[in-house]
Formats: C-alpha cells, sequence, structure tokens
C-alpha cells in the first residue's frame, strides 16, 4: 500500500514529502522565464506490490515574468547623415531597442536626453519618435556652420520600476555645393577700383604677371577650383594656369599691342551643378627697358606721386635761391663796410709829405719836428693829445706854427709818440725818414 512519486525531469523541480501519500513539488534551481517560458513536469506514483504498479501524471508550470530586463539596442552606436539645407521634419534614420520582459516590462519607449549631465535641454533641432525609434531633424542644417552633432537616445520600459538604456546618435551633415567661389586677389573689397599690373616691355613669354586667388566655403569636390581666361584684349599675349590661377606671357609683347589690357578669370568649382566667379585684372605694358621690375600701383596713385616730387622740388628750388641771395646779400654788406674804412681821412699821405718837404727845403727850414693829433671821444667834450714821432730826426727842430716864420725856434728833445697801448707809424712816415737819410 505504499505509495512513491518520482520525477521524469529533475533539472528545476523535485518531489518533497509532506506527510503520507502527499508530495510537494518545489524547485531546486532559479527559473528564467527568458530562457524558458514553460515547463512541463511527469509525476509517476508506484505501489510496492510485486510486480509494482504505477501511474503517471503530467504538470504544465508557466513561468510568469517580472521586470529583470533592461531594454537592448541592437547597435552601440548610430551614425546617420543628413545633407545640408535639408526640408524640416526630416526622417534620417531610426533606432531600434528591445526588452527580454513580456507585457508591460517588455514595451519601450524611445526619447532624446542630454549628452551631458551639465546641459539643462537636449538638442532642439533633432527629435525622435517615442514608439517607433525614427530620428527626425527638426529644421535646416548648414554645413559651414554646423558639420556634426551627437545626441543621446534614451530607451526605456514601462515596468515597475522601469528600467533604460541608452545609445549615443551622430548625425553628420553632408556637404551640398551652396557657395559659388570667392575671389581674394585681384578684388577690392572695400569697393576701390583694382590696382593695375605692371608688365615691361622687355618681359619674356612666361614671365608671371598676376595671380588670382579664390577660396570656396564647400568641401570635397566642391571646393576643388579652376581657372581659365574668360575674355581678354588680346587673348593670345596671356594664358592663366588652371590649376594655380597664374596668369603668365604667351609671347613677349609688341608694340602693336595695347598700352592697357583688360582681362578676365573665369574661376569655377568641381560641384555638381558647378558654381563660378569671375575676376577682372588690368595690366598696363611699360614701354622702355624692363630690366628692372616696376612697381605695382593704380594710375591714381601714380599721378599723385608724381604732383607730391614736383612740389618738393619745387620747394627745394626756393629754399636754395633764398640762400643763395642771402650768402650774397651777406658778402656785399661786408665789401662795402671795407670800402668806407678804406676811403678815410689820411694824415699823412705820400705826396702830401714829399711836397711838405720840399717846401720846407726850398724856404731855407723844415717845418717843426713836432705835430699833435686830436682824438675827440663820442659824446664827451675831452680831448686826447698823441705825440707822433719826429718826422725828419736829423734836422733840427723848427716851430710848426706858421703864422709867425721868423722867430726863434724852440727846440724839443725828441720823444716818443704814445698812441694807447701801442706805437702807430704809418707808411708814410717810414718813407720820409727815408728822405732825412739823403
Amino acid at each position: 500500500g505504499e505509495i512513491s512519486c518520482a520525477l521524469e525531469e529533475q533539472l528545476s523541480f523535485a518531489l518533497r514529502p509532506a506527510f503520507k501519500n502527499y508530495y510537494e513539488l518545489v524547485t531546486v534551481s532559479a527559473l528564467d522565464r527568458e530562457e524558458r517560458a514553460q515547463h512541463t513536469v511527469v509525476v509517476t506514483a508506484a505501489d510496492a506490490g510485486s510486480p509494482p504498479l504505477s501511474s503517471s501524471h503530467t504538470f504544465s508550470v508557466d513561468i510568469s515574468d517580472v521586470n529583470d530586463n533592461a531594454p537592448v539596442f541592437n547597435q552601440t552606436s548610430y551614425t546617420m547623415y543628413v545633407h545640408e539645407n535639408n526640408a524640416a521634419a526630416l526622417l534620417v534614420g531610426a533606432v531600434k531597442a528591445t526588452d527580454a520582459d513580456a507585457g508591460p516590462n517588455g514595451k519601450v519607449s524611445y526619447s532624446v536626453v542630454p549628452a551631458r549631465a551639465a546641459e539643462e535641454e537636449p538638442c532642439s533641432c533633432v527629435s525622435v519618435q517615442s514608439e517607433s525609434g525614427g530620428v527626425f531633424v527638426l529644421r535646416p542644417l548648414d554645413y559651414e556652420q554646423l558639420r556634426q552633432l551627437e545626441v543621446v537616445v534614451s530607451a526605456a520600459d514601462a515596468g515597475s520600476p522601469a528600467l533604460s538604456s541608452s545609445v549615443s546618435v551622430r548625425l553628420l551633415v553632408v556637404d551640398e555645393n551652396d557657395n559659388a567661389p570667392l575671389v581674394l586677389h585681384p578684388g577690392a573689397q572695400d569697393g576701390s577700383p583694382p590696382s593695375s599690373e605692371l608688365v615691361p616691355a622687355g618681359a619674356a613669354a612666361g614671365d608671371l604677371v598676376s595671380k588670382v586667388v579664390a577660396v570656396d566655403a564647400d568641401s570635397g569636390q566642391n571646393s576643388w577650383l579652376s581657372y581659365q581666361l574668360l575674355r581678354a584684349t588680346e587673348p593670345g599675349l596671356f594664358a592663366v594656369g588652371a590649376q594655380s590661377g597664374e596668369v603668365r606671357l604667351r609671347r613677349p609683347p609688341s608694340e602693336r599691342d595695347a598700352a592697357k589690357q583688360k582681362l578676365v578669370v573665369l574661376v569655377r568649382d568641381n560641384g555638381r551643378p558647378p558654381l563660378s566667379a569671375t575676376a577682372a585684372l588690368s595690366v598696363l605694358l611699360v614701354p622702355g627697358s624692363g630690366d628692372a621690375p616696376l612697381p605695382r600701383q593704380s594710375p591714381a596713385a601714380g599721378d599723385d606721386d608724381g604732383s607730391l616730387t614736383t612740389s618738393l622740388i619745387i620747394a627745394l628750388v626756393f629754399v636754395s635761391l633764398l640762400f643763395l641771395l642771402s650768402a650774397a646779400a651777406f658778402v656785399a654788406c661786408k665789401v662795402c663796410k671795407r670800402k668806407e674804412l678804406s676811403g678815410g681821412p689820411v694824415l699823412y699821405g705820400p705826396s702830401s709829405v714829399q711836397s711838405y718837404v720840399a717846401d720846407g727845403a726850398a724856404a731855407g727850414t723844415l717845418p717843426h719836428a713836432y705835430c699833435y693829433e686830436v682824438s675827440l671821444t663820442t659824446g664827451s667834450g675831452n680831448s686826447e693829445f698823441k705825440f707822433l714821432k719826429p718826422v725828419l730826426p736829423s734836422l733840427p727842430a723848427q716851430h710848426c706854427s706858421a703864422g709867425e716864420g721868423g722867430d726863434r725856434a724852440e727846440e724839443f728833445p725828441p720823444v716818443p709818440m704814445i698812441m694807447g697801448d701801442a706805437d702807430f707809424e704809418t707808411p708814410e712816415m717810414r718813407s720820409v725818414g727815408q728822405l732825412n737819410g739823403f
């Protein structure tokens, strides 16, 4: 009458005796619904007779779900592309996350969260659809201003408590050919006319005349620039490098070429469709020798420099003439002063002394040996008497008085002449002394 029960499967369940002929079905290991949601258990009951008799019963055990799994994305990161100047609310891709749980525990919803904790709100130009995970760009983007952006998308289930996971989504902006080339040289950014390039008459073929410099804000092939000569006064005189933009002479300039040459260079990018711009150049063919390079300047600047040089030359000539006139006037004043000094009264000239001695010899007497010179000081009544040396020291001294010729002459000893601090003896006096020797 004893009955025993056994399980055909003893991996996860077991029978545990409770009391006489009663058994409990218990688990012997952890169960995971995500691995196996339903188990089938077969219980066999047998007696102790000989031969034993038995019967079996099959049980179905369903494992209920708990929210023990967070959503999992099917990629560790996402990279999406969007062309610039896109339409608003453009779908550029989608994210996908799955949850192994069942029911509400496995229902996933998506949202955009800040990429960093310091940010207060996520990027306003990207949105994700909460149920499908579609990523939308809400406004047009400009490649020249924003080339890429990164957002974080979160997937959360509806369990309690809810579990979530996040993934990084990088959005790359694809460049479109929406910018035409910008010419930097030659070009007047301030509105002034461009300067003229000067080419000497002796220039040879292949000489560099100018260089066109341009940039394109686009990238890749859209920014590859090519140059070509669009128009020219003499098309056969100039050549433009297709890749460098250098303007060179194809042949030496001749007298038949116009002195002023106008060139138009076309600059075009490699986009689809291509965009282009033009650059205008002015070239002046300078006659004469071209050994030395001439400075590049506009005709207006050359005229200004010429007038300034002329003004400087005139001012220099005027200053030089004024200096020469001043020097001549100074020299003339000096000469006039010397003539006035030399043309003054002379007390004893050669002619007067000789005639004076001759008259005395004829009369048998000589004039008085001593004469006096009166010097009056300017602005005062004082007089100074200066004694001169005897004119004829070998002759007897006579009176100098002309009124009394027959009176007895007074004899005076010869005394030296005193004139200030030094003796003064004129050449005329020396000549009269020589006569006394005879």
